[in-house]
């Protein structure tokens, strides 16, 4: 194994969940769902989200949780009311038990400590749909909208095996690069989606499929990117602003990476580490 392929699979570990994040996250998100149903009439409740596809980036933050709620039960009024009013007695289920919680765009969110294993859980109210899938809501634009979060995991389970178990991994790398350079991808389930689109099997190794990534997100930054699951539109709802600012970080990043790949090709191994390392910070350990 070369000084590189050490520093990327250093990365890769450093990047997986740990068991004791695991089962923090899990204590706390079966406590928060139990607390819910104790309150309201529930259908189903489930993780859901990057925390379900394994593309969670560390610190654990935003684990979501959907609490489908029984539209025949108690609670199922909400479902013709305006997704900020559901929004808003939910908040006030869970402030019961968490006092600071907030709500923040879709759902409510319960933070932990900064410095905690896991920083924050969310909470996503849902109903069910006609045809599968789930009505979450949009308060921003005053709507429910239509998604189904399992096929999207699905979907990345798929992808996964036929990259011979390295496209989580990658997305994970590709978010973390993200976030290291501002986080100009928004959201970054924008990035997994782009990932989906732009990565092909068989997967090189995860230099060049960095490289090909930044490059190919770069020149369709600009280029609308449907829901997988083709429930809920374009995945990239960014500005023209926010879209600049993206695809200059994206041709950043592309630079970087390519620089780190004509340093070990040259022979200069522990150069091109410290290349990758203005992508991934101290997640990725020296050589």
């Amino acid at each position: 194994m070369s000084i590189v392929g050490d520093a990327f699979n250093g990365l890769k570990k450093n990047l997986e969940i740990t068991t004791t994040e695991a089962d923090t996250a899990s204590s706390r998100h079966q406590r928060i769902r139990d607390h819910v149903r104790l309150h309201w009439d529930l259908v189903d409740d489930f993780l859901t989200g990057s925390y379900r596809r394994h593309t969670k980036t560390k610190p654990l933050k935003d684990v979501d949780i959907f609490v489908v709620i029984n539209a025949n039960g108690d609670q199922g009024h909400l479902r013709n009311e305006l997704p900020r009013v559901v929004l808003d007695r939910l908040l006030e289920v869970i402030q019961i038990k968490w006092k600071n919680a907030f709500i923040d765009g879709m759902a409510v969110v319960i933070p932990f400590g900064p410095e905690d294993a896991i920083t924050s859980m969310e909470v996503v109210p849902a109903f069910e749909r006609a045809g599968g899938g789930w009505y979450i809501p949009d308060p921003d634009r005053g709507r429910w909208l239509a998604t189904n979060p399992k096929v999207h995991s699905e979907l990345s389970t798929a992808k996964n095996k036929e990259c011979d178990e390295k496209f989580v991994p990658f997305v994970k790398m590709v978010k973390t690069a993200n976030r290291e350079l501002g986080g100009r991808i928004e959201p970054s389930f924008l990035a997994e989606v782009m990932a989906h689109s732009i990565i092909r099997a068989p997967f090189i190794n995860y230099s060049d499929e960095l490289v090909n990534f930044f490059a190919n997100a770069a020149e369709r930054i600009d280029q609308k990117f449907d829901d997988p699951a083709g429930l809920g539109g374009d995945v990239n709802t960014m500005t023209a602003t926010q879209r600049a600012l993206a695809k200059s970080a994206l041709l950043e990043a592309r630079a970087i990476a390519e620089r780190a790949v004509d340093l070990a090709d040259d022979g200069q191994e522990r150069a091109a580490v410290a290349e990758w390392q203005k992508l991934f910070g101290r997640r990725m350990p020296n050589p």
